[in-house]
């Protein structure tokens, strides 16, 4: 008897073990499954940060356009408006890391160029880019849109 009430002494420190961890387990999931939303919503919320602070950054070209609409009256300052709107334009992309594509003398390269045409100069090389008909324009290491382009095929 002895014996038994021992198995049996074993058994529910065993049993007891068991839910012990079962009970951890439980809980280092929950936790994990908090921490998972935690981290989306972060993502989010830096996500819509990033995107106000642009957005408000593109207010001041807005108000520039605004401008120039109703300047319209005299042609030479609508004119030097929207050239002053597309320089901060510029501006506003190339701090944000945004870089066109090069297209003039360069050899067609697919993976940043689309080619729309071909047309044949026989001063040109084969797979040369005759004309861009769209600016293109990566953003680091990635394209934002491809260049498109008439490429020489002699």
């Amino acid at each position: 008897m002895a014996k038994e009430t021992g198995e049996k002494s074993v058994d529910d420190k065993k049993e007891a073990k068991i839910k012990e961890l079962t009970e951890t387990a439980k809980r280092v999931q929950a936790d994990f499954e908090n921490y998972k939303k935690r981290m989306e919503k972060e993502k989010q919320d830096f996500i819509k940060e990033a995107n106000a602070d642009l957005l408000k950054r593109l207010l001041n070209i807005i108000d520039n356009f605004e401008l120039a609409l109703k300047s319209e009256q005299n042609h030479e300052d609508f004119v030097k408006g929207v050239e002053l709107i597309y320089a901060q334009l510029k501006e506003l992309m190339t701090a944000e890391g945004v870089k066109e594509i090069e297209t003039e003398g360069k050899q067609f390269d697919p993976y940043v160029h689309e080619a729309m045409i071909t047309g044949n100069d026989d001063t040109k090389k084969d797979g040369e880019i005759l004309e861009e008909l769209q600016k293109g324009y990566t953003l680091k290491d990635t394209v934002l849109r491809h260049s498109k382009v008439k490429v020489n095929k002699p």
